[in-house]
């Protein structure tokens, strides 16, 4: 239900709230590697994020990115959304173009309510609610 790219932003915006703020900005080469994710295509996710304003960037010899306090109340949704719009999230699981509640597909009612209750969620939970449980080792993340 939710793209690699989303889950990759996720990992990223995950980074720079635990080891970022306004004075320690992080580069996208500092990010990549932690997360085992490509440099360029972090970097574009990163922008893509920057640019609809989720996360703050700076540029100059002190720049990159990080997360201010605002941005850490940011819910997880708003990342899928940002990276996938909502096309992935509501996507059919066996890829029929015409699956829908009125036309379902065979698995269509199977997947529909796990699919509302990952969505609520990814709604109700902040980017800071997830960076405190893996600070506190309530969940893990290769950081």
């Amino acid at each position: 239900m939710i793209s690699n790219s989303s889950k990759y932003a996720i990992k990223a915006v995950l980074f720079l709230a635990i080891h970022s703020n306004e004075e320690n900005k992080i580069m996208v080469k500092d990010i990549s590697e932690p997360i085992n994710v490509p440099q360029a295509y972090i970097a574009k996710l990163l922008q893509e994020l920057a640019k609809r304003k989720l996360i703050s960037s700076t540029r100059g010899p002190k720049g990159g990115f990080y997360l201010s306090e605002e941005d850490k109340k940011r819910n997880v949704m708003d990342i899928v959304n940002v990276i996938d719009g909502d096309k992935k999230m509501n996507a059919c699981l066996l890829s029929l173009e015409r699956c829908n509640s009125k036309n379902p597909c065979p698995v269509h009612h199977l997947a529909n309510q796990s699919r509302v209750v990952l969505m609520e969620n990814l709604k109700s939970t902040t980017i800071n609610e997830l960076a405190l449980d893996v600070k506190n080792g309530k969940s893990s993340l290769p950081l």
